[in-house]
């Protein structure tokens, strides 16, 4: 989302850099065939701003979220049909046309680019929080049940892993590392849009899970319970079983060095299939990733079914519920 809205805020700003220009050139000093023309422009873009943060707020409600994607197809469309709108009202009214020449600034250019001044800075700067600091989410499953409920509305800190460079894997300034037990936001481990996992393409995506694996770990489950390094993980007072039903080992033999290839390249879900929800591994997790599995353990498509995820993929660690407020408060 705080990519959509920088450039969002660039057009405006392209627009508000050339009302200047066009000012000091003396073009808006009253009723001109380019006033009016400027008008529609400012009217067309205001219109494609408004529509295409509407189908992008609609699609987020929805978690049809592509965080790799900068505008759908659908969501340019619509922006454009607005447009045109805007424009052929802005036509219509002729408001430019009606408006009174103040110290020689035709009054509709003057509300044009004070609009534009507004948007511009009120975007930028949301854009720059959001990539840098904090970034909305809301809840699209239960995977995270009973920690976080379908719908809830939480704000993930972005900077304590680091500030990233944009457009780069790159990060600076971290307060600390990921551990163990942190609930972490991170983009979905795919690079094709066309693979298939957890019932559909997850490419781009965000997911929401809960580190159990760092780099180096050696993670299993058996009949349910998660063991880390051999040990098993006792103090798991968020993890939740909601089935009775556990289901066997897989019949497979697959040897242990194709086994972890396998969930290294996300096919061991896909193999197995429901089999590896509670007999898992042993897999070593690689350096620079981490296994993240969901609190609702039995309802949970995570790093058992398509492996690790990077620590470029990461976002941000889950932070504070604002939504419902009788949600509100810390996760743990």
């Amino acid at each position: 989302m705080e990519e959509k809205l920088f450039w969002i805020g660039i057009l405006m700003g392209v627009h508000l850099f050339l009302s200047h220009y066009f000012k000091e050139k003396g073009r808006f000093g009253g009723d001109t065939r380019f006033t009016r023309f400027w008008h529609v422009v400012f009217a067309a873009i205001a219109s494609f701003i408004v529509a295409v943060l509407a189908s992008v707020s609609l699609d987020n409600s929805k978690g049809d979220v592509v965080t790799t994607m900068l505008f759908s197809g659908r969501q340019l469309l619509y922006g454009l049909i607005a447009a045109c709108a805007g424009a052929a009202y802005a036509l219509w009214s002729g408001r430019a046309h009606k408006a009174k020449v103040k110290d020689g600034l035709n009054q509709t250019m003057k509300d044009d680019m004070e609009w534009s001044e507004t948007v511009f800075s009120a975007v930028i700067l949301a854009s720059v929080v959001m990539y840098l600091f904090i970034q909305a989410f809301k809840i699209p499953s239960g995977s995270m049940e009973n920690t976080f409920l379908i719908g809830d509305h939480l704000f993930v800190n972005k900077f304590v892993y680091g500030f990233r460079v944009p457009y780069t894997h790159k990060k600076f300034l971290a307060l600390r590392q990921v551990k163990r037990g942190d609930i972490i936001v991170f983009r979905f481990p795919s690079n094709d849009p066309k693979e298939f996992q957890c019932g559909g393409s997850q490419y781009g995506k965000d997911f929401i899970k809960r580190v159990v694996g760092l780099p180096g770990d050696t993670v299993e489950v058996r009949n349910g319970q998660l063991y880390v390094n051999g040990k098993a993980v006792k103090d798991e007072p968020y993890a939740i079983y909601k089935d009775n039903f556990r289901y066997p080992k897989a019949d497979e033999r697959i040897p242990a060095k194709d086994y972890q290839t396998y969930w290294q390249d996300r096919m061991l879900g896909k193999m197995l299939s429901e089999y590896v929800r509670d007999n898992f591994g042993p897999v070593t997790v690689p350096p620079g990733e981490y296994m993240v599995m969901g609190d609702n353990r039995d309802r949970s498509c995570d790093s058992r079914y398509w492996g690790p995820v990077p620590a470029a993929n990461i976002k941000g660690e889950a932070w504070f519920t604002y939504w419902p407020p009788s949600r509100i408060g810390f996760p743990k």
